[in-house]
């Protein structure tokens, strides 16, 4: 059997521990040999980032560096254009064999817009999702019948389940509750307050050092 691969998108803008301990704790929930970190170029869903790629992939390198397990994957940077993610695990996919695991890493929020992403039903085919959920809290309301009903299909909770298939199952993993967003650290530096313990400091160096988010673009 060949080890899971977790993908991990993102604008990343800046990266956080709580990227970098949603990626760490799926890790261990469901047995994945490595994390990508997948910089996204021009996300269709969300305002274009306030950061270069470049600026935005070399915080991600810093960030994961001392982490064996999670690299950083360039191709979205690269690629140009709009980031969908249905072509990015068709790349993965072709690249890393019909049989590896491969699972898509996002938050509950996320998922429960699933349904307007490109191609969303074909993503299902590539990649299982896990989905981030924090204890103690309600899952967040998916408005879609069409992804509702998927929910309810393709819902599993034993794990190995997903290290036994390539892709089409979508798994609920529990994580520690970690209240830090990029915007939050975006804030902090433009109004000169610490954001230490936010973000890794060799993050926070290159972000000084690069004077990065002192103004916000209109």
């Amino acid at each position: 059997m060949q080890g899971s691969l977790g993908i991990l998108g993102g604008t990343f803008d800046p990266v956080h521990f709580g990227h970098l301990r949603l990626a760490q704790e799926v890790a261990g929930a469901l047995a994945l040999n490595e994390v990508r970190f997948i910089p996204g170029g021009t996300p269709p869903h969300r305002a274009t980032p306030r950061t270069s790629a470049e600026h935005r992939v070399a915080m991600v390198k810093l960030a994961i560096a001392d982490n064996p397990m999670f690299h950083i994957d360039e191709r979205e940077t690269r690629r140009g254009g709009l980031s969908y993610t249905f072509d990015t695990l068709t790349e993965l996919r072709s690249e890393v064999g019909a049989a590896a695991p491969l699972v898509l890493i996002m938050g509950a929020d996320a998922f429960s817009a699933f349904d307007t992403w490109h191609r969303w039903r074909d993503i299902f085919g590539l990649a299982h999702i896990a989905v981030a959920h924090r204890p103690g809290t309600a899952l967040a309301d998916i408005k879609s019948e069409a992804l509702s009903v998927e929910f309810a299909q393709r819902r599993v909770d034993d794990a190995a389940i997903i290290a036994g298939a390539p892709a089409g199952a979508i798994v609920v993993v529990p994580i520690t509750a970690l209240d830090i967003s990029a915007t939050a650290i975006r804030e902090a530096i433009q109004a000169k307050r610490n954001a230490r313990y936010l973000t890794p400091a060799a993050v926070i160096q290159y972000i000084e050092y690069n004077h990065l988010f002192l103004k916000e673009i209109s």
